[in-house]
C-alpha cells in the first residue's frame, strides 16, 4: 500500500528557509509518473505550489514562490521534497504531497496517493 508522510514543517520568520520532506513507499513508476506539492491556507482553496514528471525531468513550480521554492525527488521517487527560500507570511499554509502513475493533475484530490499535510507557518 502506497504511503506519502510529509515532514519538515513548522514556524519561521520572514525571510528564513524550510525543506519539506515527503516519504513515500515507491509508488508505481511510468513515464507519467507525476508528484506534486500543494498547500491550503486558511480560508483558501488548495493550490498546486510546484510538481515534477521524475520520467521526462520536467518541472513545474507556480508563479508565486518562482524564483523561490524548488521541487525535487530522489531517485528511488521514495522521497519528494519542496526547497523554500525566502519565505514570506503569505507561504503560510498547510503542504501536501501527492502523487500518481498517470500523470499530473489540477486537483488534490485526484491524486491516486495523497498525504496527511505538515503545517507552515511564517511570522512577520
Amino acid at each position: 500500500q502506497v504511503q506519502l508522510v510529509e515532514s519538515g514543517g513548522g514556524s519561521v520568520q520572514t525571510g528564513g528557509s524550510l525543506t519539506l520532506s515527503c516519504a513515500a513507499t515507491p509508488i508505481p513508476i511510468t513515464t507519467k509518473t507525476c508528484m506534486a506539492w500543494f498547500r491550503q491556507a486558511p480560508g483558501k482553496e488548495r493550490e498546486t505550489v510546484a510538481r515534477i514528471v521524475p520520467g521526462t525531468r520536467s518541472t513545474y513550480v507556480a508563479n508565486s514562490v518562482q524564483g523561490r521554492f524548488s521541487i525535487s525527488t530522489n531517485d528511488a521517487l521514495s522521497a519528494l521534497f519542496l526547497t523554500m527560500n525566502s519565505l514570506e507570511p503569505e507561504d503560510t499554509a498547510t503542504y501536501y504531497c501527492a502523487g500518481a502513475p498517470n500523470g499530473c493533475w489540477a486537483r488534490f484530490t485526484e491524486y491516486e496517493y495523497r498525504g496527511q499535510g505538515t503545517q507552515v507557518t511564517v511570522s512577520s
